[in-house]
């Protein structure tokens, strides 16, 4: 501005300069002394202007420091101060599902006869064909002073209203941060990805065994420029596929995580570039309640496994479950045909954790151009028993695997994270977005000691159990030994933000495909009878996905 205004000026007294030959030939002297004058004058009220225009830009330049930033881009809409260190941004996550089933049961619970309350699992009812709002997760997310972090995210979806993240982080150097709250534990690779991001409409069987969200505290990093990860945490712990609540826990056994990765060929530039692996595990020491799950308690063990369908095909016994059989008795009058154990009808007969419980999960995934490969397993050894005396105490090994696979045909770069086309969807200009095809095979197995057909003695001061053997932890004819599952699916990015997806899965089950008989049948089709076990029918379903995400 000042650079300006000089030459300006230097041009006004040249100008003064040129004129005085011509004001002397004149022979004026009064005109030349008037000339002279102006030019003074203009440059003194160049040089106060040039000032102001100094004054301006300082005061600019000052408000500029204290002005907060209103920012609306791809990764959400917020304020930030302008020096950045203090940030407050809005996000939003809306997945509207449907799912049609051209085959496939789901495990319920049904009344026994003249009772108002469940009383056994049956797999007779079909799976239903159904639209919901699968996810709806409004967040709140920023920054203190550079380097606190925070993030809110409540949960709408699937009939749900909960929180899902609530946590603060401490960036205290890239090798070192802390994190507390409520948020995903630091152990499977498929579970750490975003629910916007994941490549199918539902997890695989590893997130149905990991835990999925706890409350807790956890160390982690970065160190050699990003190619080792490491993260190390101790939670209130979870049941298998677990989202822990807010409150206090109910006992002092805590779950301890723990987890590495390493990209070695991080920024290499070769074709080992997108490799990554790792190993994560859990472990703990758990007692799940021995009251009836009538009253609410809880069994610290999984409410069910379910298919990608999200039908259950596996559960434990409980005490709405159990029946004694012909000749035994309960605290009520001997009876001579099978009755329904409930609340209050006799002995407690719950499955509930009981003892140690361990998980580990080797990991991997590779990227390279638009391919991208994703492989994980996870073993987990749980000790259960049955029965307010702890009786037949076990420990399960039940494990599950995935390997699933992507490939963009619009030639973006696949990533752990989510897809940018490279030409948004735009039906006047001709360009339609990123078109990615995707592929899985996921199986989880059970333990076959979950299906103990034994006798089951007791003393129990609620009354006797004795002399007919039964199913102890699980009943084969209701729950499936394994679910084996084939998902093929097309992704369709019309932006950043907005995403369409279709998958199509098949599922086969090992056992599972019993059927019931009456309850006032003299005979217990549940568990106090061993038949041989049916497989349950496949699972055969078309499921679609309306995404928003920003």
């Amino acid at each position: 501005m000042q650079f300006k205004f000089t030459k300006f000026a230097t041009a006004l007294l040249a100008s003064g300069i040129i004129s005085l030959p011509l004001a002397a030939h004149a022979n004026d002297s009064s005109e030349l002394e008037e000339l002279r004058g102006l030019v003074q004058e203009l440059s003194q009220q160049v040089k106060v202007l040039a000032r102001k225009g100094e004054i301006t830009e300082e005061e600019t330049a000052a408000a500029k420091k204290t002005t907060p930033v209103v920012k609306a881009s791809a990764s959400g809409f917020g304020l930030e101060s302008a020096d950045g260190k203090n940030a407050i941004k809005f996000r939003g996550l809306i997945q509207t599902d449907g799912r049609v089933f051209t085959n496939g049961k789901n495990l319920t619970s049904k009344a026994a006869s003249g009772a108002s309350t469940a009383g056994y699992l049956d797999n007779t009812e079909s799976a239903k064909d159904t639209a919901l709002l699968r996810r709806i997760r409004p967040t709140l997310e920023g920054t203190v002073y550079g380097k606190y972090d925070f993030r809110f995210t409540p949960e709408f979806g699937d009939g749900k209203s909960q929180v899902v993240d609530a946590y603060t982080d401490a960036r205290f150097d890239p090798a070192f941060k802390i994190r507390a709250g409520k948020y995903k534990p630091f152990v499977g690779l498929e579970r750490l990805q975003s629910g916007s991001d994941i490549k199918f409409l539902e997890r695989s069987y590893v997130s149905n065994i990991l835990p999925n969200r706890d409350v807790g505290i956890s160390a982690y990093g970065d160190v050699l420029d990003g190619k080792f990860s490491y993260a190390i945490g101790v939670h209130n712990g979870v049941a298998d596929g677990g989202d822990n609540t807010t409150a206090s826990d109910a006992n002092s056994d805590k779950d301890f995580a723990a987890r590495i990765f390493a990209s070695p060929f991080k920024d290499a530039d070769n074709a080992l570039a997108g490799l990554s692996f790792g190993i994560g595990g859990t472990t703990s020491k758990v007692s799940g309640t021995t009251k009836d799950t009538v009253s609410g308690s809880t069994t610290e063990l999984t409410s069910g496994y379910k298919t990608e369908g999200q039908q259950t095909f596996f559960k434990y016994n409980d005490s709405t479950v159990l029946r004694t059989g012909v000749g035994e008795t309960t605290t009520a009058a001997p009876s001579s045909t099978s009755t329904i154990i409930t609340a209050g009808a006799g002995p407690t007969w719950l499955v509930h954790a009981d003892g140690k419980r361990s998980r580990i999960a080797p990991q991997a995934s590779y990227y390279y151009g638009p391919f991208g490969l994703i492989g994980e397993y996870v073993r987990e050894s749980q000790g259960i028993s049955v029965g307010a005396e702890n009786l037949k105490k076990i420990t399960l090994h039940n494990d599950a695997w995935q390997v699933a696979g992507s490939w963009l045909l619009t030639g973006e770069d696949a990533s752990f994270k989510g897809v940018k086309p490279k030409n948004n969807f735009d039906f006047d200009k001709k360009t339609w977005g990123a078109w990615e095809v995707v592929a899985r095979y996921s199986e989880l197995n059970i333990d076959g000691d979950a299906f103990t057909y034994d006798k089951l003695d007791s003393t129990a001061a609620s009354g006797t159990l004795k002399g007919t053997s039964h199913y102890l932890y699980a009943d084969p004819n209701v729950s499936a030994k394994s679910a084996k599952t084939w998902t093929a699916g097309i992704n369709w990015y019309l932006n950043p933000d907005v995403k369409f997806a279709l998958n199509y899965e098949q599922t086969k089950f090992d056992g599972g495909g019993g059927t019931l008989v009456s309850t006032s049948a003299t005979e217990s089709a549940n568990l106090t009878t061993q038949r041989t076990t049916q497989d349950r029918e496949d699972e055969k379903a078309i499921l679609a996905r309306f995404q928003v995400a920003f």
